[in-house]
């Protein structure tokens, strides 16, 4: 026993109480104590931090007269008012509101502390805050009600990502899906730039793919706090550090079957790895996804099972009349091409390797078939070996390059039974421009055409009307050269200089496509660029002028030679690709070239077309710096209002203005009314096919810009190119 006002004894009780203080206020759980009358007479700085009111401020209030609000359930607020006058400790979840009007979910334990007579003294009730667990449940809750409704996968993810950054503001949110072929493909990023999904759709999952294609590969979490320096972001980088993403934390998706389906991501702001409640989002997260992920499979099961041929993979006959009948609903000035297609002699096949010979082979034909049609065809096993494909925007041309190439693919060897086979094929073609015949006539169209095909000696194909096969055998040959020349590298740039009207001034060139084939000649490209257009082989041609002009340029530059810029010309096609701005970006940088040193001309149909990915590649490619060029204007029927839309920086008149433009009027009025335009958009006007010292004097008067034509210069070399700055750059 401590003798009574014992020092010893009253400092240990000051001790015990300075270390109570300091719990009860250091703890991150609001604490109030209540008198008998349930009145606060105590509140720690935890109640403060939690609600926004001051100890001051609710002394002697009960709490619920400020606490509950709008959305608190009432039933809740009378049941804890019932417990608190019982001497019953308890526990209830509870919506409060802060003092800012912040709703906050709360779980409350509340003790009594009963006197000598057991009557009730105080009440201790400690508040935790629930919020972010409510808020996890109620992102569960949402996205099963979602995924129980029949949503897509793709709306599904894209509403778990938008709940996410709901909760999170700080975190940028998406979803990766990974192929058969062990590729990316995003399915939901609301918040992150489409030059990134589109830069990784398609990347293989590896060792060093970033964070999504790494954790994909390796089935765990990787966690990279300084995308900038960390390895395996290094080639991928540049697609997120612009637009401010630091760090990236990414999870895989695993199905109960052990494979990974794909990724759940976070990135982040700032460099920095993920909060416990960073944590507990991508634990309920990644369970949502395999569920969707699971649901969205049954549903293409029994979508198989009903409307696809079990061994192909292939849409049946039972779906390949309505969706024909769908795309002829929705044709527009475009022909749709129906080809009907068997293999030759494949009953043979059966006979004599057996039906798993012939099972082999009609998968993988069924396979080049499906490649072959992307992106906008459709193929369809109908019975036995034969195919139907349908294909929309295609004319006579276009079908008959198609015929050509699948014939070349299907003749290439395929392995089975220990043993390699060369397939042919006989094609039947009818093409349709409007919806006034039946898609099951038009295939009944296609086959009597197979019919003829296989007459005719089979590995071949044949149009449904006769007058169309002279069409196809004309355009056959230079298809074949232009091929041919792509392959071969037979494709030249040719350069035109340009000059300062006012001053002569040595300003750039343009980039002109140049073939001459060693048997046909010289090709103009008013022929072969829409040869190339409908093969195909379009995209593939502009990014080689475009990698060409910059490598051109970059050895001008190491070699002293002065071009101060270069155009290059593009098809609208280019523009639907969201690969383009990277890909010139990429361009840029491998260079070393300033992106104001290159200018992309478009065509007026490009600033026409109001598709989503075209506007975006041009605001992207106008976001790296490159100029943009309206080419051939005023030839078109481009609107002005779209005009000063579009970040445009040069205008060019079309050559056909110079046609008698010394006397000409209506000429005169176009070229006045374009420069006009041009000036007051603060655009560059440049003239294009100026020939004599007249025309450059009238397009001095009107105030044009630049000009470029064999007045100056013509198309040439790059070699040529190099004399010609040396003699008429310097004179």
């Amino acid at each position: 026993m401590w003798p009574p006002n014992d020092p010893q004894e009253e400092d240990r009780r000051r001790d015990e109480l300075r270390l109570l203080s300091l719990a009860i206020n250091e703890t991150d759980r609001a604490v109030l104590v209540l008198d008998e009358h349930r009145r606060i007479v105590y509140t720690n700085r935890a109640f403060t931090v939690m609600f926004g009111y001051t100890r001051d401020e609710v002394l002697g209030k009960r709490p619920t007269e400020f606490l509950a609000g709008e959305h608190t359930d009432l039933a809740t607020l009378q049941r804890i008012r019932e417990k608190a006058w019982n001497k019953n400790a308890f526990n209830d979840e509870t919506l409060f509101y802060r003092k800012d009007g912040r709703e906050i979910w709360t779980s409350a334990h509340v003790n009594h502390v009963l006197d000598e007579k057991g009557n009730v003294q105080n009440l201790i009730v400690v508040f935790a805050d629930m919020t972010e667990t409510k808020q996890i449940q109620r992102l569960q809750r949402v996205v099963l009600e979602a995924v129980a409704s029949n949503s897509s996968l793709r709306e599904v993810a894209d509403l778990l990502c938008r709940q996410v950054e709901a909760i999170a503001p700080e975190v940028v949110s998406s979803m990766i899906l990974v192929d058969s072929e062990k590729r990316l493909r995003p399915l939901a990023g609301p918040s992150l730039p489409s030059s990134y999904s589109g830069a990784v759709n398609g990347l293989p999952i590896g060792k060093d793919a970033g964070s999504c294609g790494t954790a994909a590969y390796s089935g765990e979490p990787v966690c990279v706090a300084d995308i900038e320096t960390d390895w395996r972001w290094a080639p991928y980088k540049s697609l997120v550090l612009p637009y401010g993403l630091r760090a990236c934390w990414s999870s895989p998706i695993k199905m109960r079957d052990g494979r990974v389906a794909g990724t759940f991501t976070f990135f982040f702001r700032e460099k920095r790895g993920p909060s416990p409640l960073h944590k507990e989002l991508v634990s309920a997260c990644l369970h949502l996804c395999v569920l969707a992920i699971e649901r969205d499979e049954a549903k293409r099961q029994i979508e198989q099972l009903s409307l696809y041929d079990s061994l192909t993979g292939l849409p049946n006959r039972t779906s390949l009349y309505g969706i024909t009948n769908e795309l002829l609903r929705e044709i527009d000035e475009d022909e749709i091409a129906f080809f009907a297609l068997d293999i030759d002699r494949f009953k043979d096949v059966n006979s004599t390797l057996g039906h798993s010979a012939g099972e082999r082979i009609l998968v993988e034909t069924a396979a080049r078939l499906k490649k072959l049609s992307q992106p906008s065809g459709i193929v369809c096993r109908t019975v036995g070996d034969s195919f139907v494909l349908v294909v929309p925007r295609c004319n006579a041309s276009r079908a008959s390059a198609m015929a050509d190439k699948i014939l070349r693919v299907l003749k290439e060897p395929i392995d089975t039974m220990d043993m390699r086979l060369s397939i042919s094929a006989s094609i039947g073609i009818t093409l349709a421009d409007d919806d006034s015949i039946p898609a099951q006539a038009l295939i009944e169209q296609a086959m009597t055409a197979l019919h003829q095909a296989k007459l005719a000696g089979r590995a071949s194909y044949h149009f449904y009307h006769p007058e169309m096969n002279k069409l196809a055998q004309d355009r056959l040959l230079l298809g074949a050269a232009l091929r041919n020349a792509i392959s071969q590298g037979s494709l030249e740039l040719y350069y035109q200089p340009q000059f300062r009207l006012k001053t002569l001034e040595f300003i750039g060139v343009e980039a002109l496509l140049r073939w001459k084939d060693p048997e046909l000649g010289n090709i103009s490209p008013e022929q072969f660029i829409p040869l190339a257009e409908e093969i195909g082989q379009i995209e593939f041609i502009g990014c080689w002028s475009l990698r060409e002009a910059c490598r051109q340029l970059s050895i001008w530059r190491d070699q002293g030679i002065i071009v101060p810029a270069v155009s290059v010309n593009l098809s609208p096609s280019h523009f639907r690709s969201r690969n383009l701005p990277a890909f010139v970006s990429d361009l840029l940088e491998e260079y070393h070239m300033p992106a104001t040193h290159l200018t992309i001309e478009i065509t007026e149909g490009v600033m026409m077309d109001s598709h989503p990915e075209s506007l975006e590649a041009v605001s992207q490619l106008h976001d790296i710096g490159v100029g943009l060029s309206i080419d051939d204007f005023g030839t078109g029927f481009s609107s002005l209002a779209r005009l000063t839309r579009l970040p445009i920086t040069e205008l060019k008149l079309d050559r056909s203005f110079m046609r008698n433009f010394e006397t000409d009027p209506g000429a005169q009025a176009v070229a006045t009314a374009v420069i006009r335009i041009g000036q007051s958009l603060g655009m560059t006007v440049v003239a294009e096919g100026v020939e004599t010292e007249a025309q450059a004097k009238l397009l001095t008067s009107l105030g044009c810009d630049a000009v470029q034509g064999y007045l100056y210069g013509r198309p040439m070399p790059s070699r040529d190119l190099e004399k010609w700055i040396a003699t008429a750059v310097t004179s």
